[in-house]
């Protein structure tokens, strides 16, 4: 068989963020670029750049579409980087507005038979891009701003009465349901 690894994808600062992947050692950082960019929406049109970390945070090489030193993405394997000693990336997905999420190693993983790699394995919030547009998930809220909650304070909050209150508000005075041809282009 071959060698499987497993990353995590965060962003600093922030918990309700997480992708996880895993992919094949011998595969190239660009391959894995790809997939990054196709699941997480990063643009098509920005230069990228992995800056690899070694276990202290020190910067162990660069490695972008152009060579910077260490080698190119297209040219640079997984396995290769580990060798090197990178155990995390900063990934530059969109280098002119400085925008990047971690990257870091967690082990190696089960290969499994016919899934196609790299292989998004967990997925937790949504992309980048709506932290950026003000999104804040519950678990990076401060705790002064966390309702608990509770199973009255759910039943309380919403009954049937309020169910029909919004069917009510979507028919007619015939009781036909009322269509809003814009609605659907929402």
């Amino acid at each position: 068989m071959f060698m499987v690894l497993k990353y995590r994808v965060s962003l600093p600062g922030i918990k309700g963020f997480a992708r996880t992947y895993e992919i094949k050692a011998g595969m190239t950082l660009y391959t894995f670029h790809k997939q990054m960019r196709a699941d997480m929406d990063f643009p098509q049109d920005q230069m990228v750049m992995f800056k690899a970390l070694d276990q202290d945070g020190a910067v162990v090489a660069r490695y972008g579409i152009f060579d910077l030193g260490a080698g190119t993405i297209d040219s640079v394997t997984m396995e290769q980087t580990l060798k090197k000693g990178a155990v995390s990336f900063v990934y530059f997905y969109d280098t002119t507005n400085v925008k990047s999420v971690i990257v870091t190693y967690e082990g190696e993983a089960e290969s499994r038979k016919d899934a196609v790699y790299p292989l998004l394995t967990e997925a937790k919030g949504p992309n980048p891009i709506e932290f950026e547009n003000g999104y804040v998930a519950y678990e990076d809220l401060p705790d002064d701003k966390k309702k608990p909650l509770s199973a009255e304070s759910d039943d309380e909050d919403f009954d049937d009465d309020d169910q029909d209150d919004a069917a009510e508000e979507d028919a007619d005075e015939d009781g036909e349901e009322i269509y809003d041809e814009d609605e659907d282009a929402l």
